[in-house]
């Protein structure tokens, strides 16, 4: 029994201790300095801010502006009221017409969801395609426009947020991994019919699959939702990783251009150039 109860006590001790640790370093976080980069564009210029509460990203991308990685790159996916996107490396000499989207780096960045961190308008996250971990692109990233949204519409965006995460866990579900392998394996091979059936049944078990915690917007992010408008169903399945602090406007400039129905501009919008301001 003496010996149990100083296990007991020895556990309360550290708990204690983490959890004592742990609000300095929150608030060291918070405190600390941002980065900040300007990006001039066709349409103009956008200042944004870089989260030290996601370093990996932050630092990748800090690195990726120090190597002029992102200079004269192209904004090759422009949607009105969501996002435009950018960062291909195959933009930067792409004829017109070309698909774009593809292009990366060779290697990814690992996922950093934080629950402070939304999709308002001007935030700035990472490109991805599905994975088990949900990894980001090395380079692509993406800005958000969106747009003011009511309670209404901002509860039907967490059900598609829910969808997305019950199938994010669906297919991390061991029972049924060997679905994930085939479907990995449609695309590799560019089946396009096994693609689909597989797909369909991914998402028909993902429809009632409840093994996770659901995800409820918070109500200040809804309060932001419903003034400054942003894209809520993006929320915890993408990295948000900067703000835009300045230039919210340059957004909307290049949200309005004519597309084609790849979502490429029809008239080339480049990224002139990215550096670091501090």
């Amino acid at each position: 029994m003496k010996i149990l109860l100083k296990i007991k006590l020895a556990l309360l001790f550290i708990s204690l201790l983490l959890s004592c640790n742990s609000k300095p370093e929150t608030v060291k976080i918070e405190n600390q300095k941002r980065s900040v980069v300007q990006m001039v564009t066709s349409h103009g210029t956008m200042s944004m801010e870089l989260f030290n509460e996601t370093p990996l990203h932050r630092d990748n991308f800090i690195k990726l502006v120090n190597k002029k990685a992102y200079d004269s790159l192209l904004f090759h996916r422009v949607i009105e009221s969501f996002m435009i996107q950018g960062g291909d490396p195959e933009s930067r000499n792409a004829a017109s017409k070309t698909l774009l989207g593809e292009g990366d780096l060779g290697y990814t960045v690992k996922a950093e969801f934080n629950p402070t961190l939304f999709h308002k308008k001007g935030a700035l996250a990472t490109a991805r395609i599905e994975s088990l971990d949900r990894v980001s692109s090395a380079i692509q990233f993406y800005i958000v426009q969106g747009k003011v949204l009511n309670d209404s519409l901002i509860d039907t965006l967490e059900y598609r947020i829910n969808k997305m995460l019950a199938r994010h866990y669906t297919i991390n579900d061991s029972l049924y991994r060997p679905l994930w392998l085939d479907y990995t394996k449609a695309i590799d091979e560019d089946n396009k019919e096994l693609y689909n059936s597989i797909n369909d049944s991914i998402n028909a078990i993902a429809k009632s699959y409840s093994n996770f915690k659901k995800y409820a917007i918070p109500q200040s992010h809804r309060d932001i939702y419903k003034t400054i408008g942003g894209t809520p169903h993006l929320d915890q399945n993408y990295t948000v990783f900067g703000q835009v602090i300045e230039g919210l406007q340059v957004i909307d400039s290049i949200a309005k251009i004519d597309v084609d129905e790849n979502n490429r501009p029809l008239s080339d919008v480049r990224i002139l150039s990215v550096r670091l301001k501090n």
